[in-house]
């Protein structure tokens, strides 16, 4: 038998929880809900692989193998490899900028920053991505705030809500 006290409180709790729950919810047209590790796909060539979002980091960053420089039409340029899920995609990108990145308790590291188009769910980014050699992660794509602000709240407790619905062309 429980006791009545117990039974009330139980009640209570529940009616609390049916109250406050939806305000925790994205709002309808508002931001959409992501795990904190979710699958995304690199356009246009279809490349999916584990990722991490981080809201801490402005940008996204993705690790690659066998990466060079290059000029092309006197721009700088680099020529990389990308492996997931047993398929390796060569990429080859106009390099945008070089970045300095913090790292705790070291040097900072300069990486090369171009555009990708990355899809998490049904959005489809072209966002700056810098390049490194993140082989002791264990995601390979970190997915930053310029690709998540507006578009998804990241809920900490959650993993691999979105179901990639990429899109043919980035969204804007």
């Amino acid at each position: 038998m429980i006791p009545d006290a117990l039974r009330r409180s139980v009640l209570l709790l529940s009616l609390a929880l049916v109250t406050i729950g939806p305000a925790f919810a994205a709002p309808p047209g508002g931001p959409e809900i992501a795990g904190w590790t979710e699958t995304a796909r690199l356009l246009p060539s279809g490349l999916e692989l584990p990722a991490k979002l981080d809201t801490g980091a402005e940008n996204s960053s993705l690790h690659v193998e066998r990466q060079r420089y290059f000029r092309r039409g006197g721009e700088r340029w680099v020529r990389f490899t990308v492996e997931a899920g047993g398929r390796r995609v060569g990429f080859e990108r106009r390099v945008l900028r070089k970045a300095a990145i913090k790292r705790h308790d070291e040097d900072s590291h300069v990486r090369p920053v171009v555009a990708m188009v990355i899809c998490l769910g049904s959005k489809a980014h072209e966002v700056e991505v810098n390049l490194v050699d993140r082989s002791r992660f264990d995601y390979p794509l970190l997915i930053g705030r310029s690709f998540l602000a507006g578009e998804f709240l990241v809920d900490t407790a959650a993993s691999n809500l979105q179901p990639l619905d990429c899109p043919e062309k980035p969204t804007q």
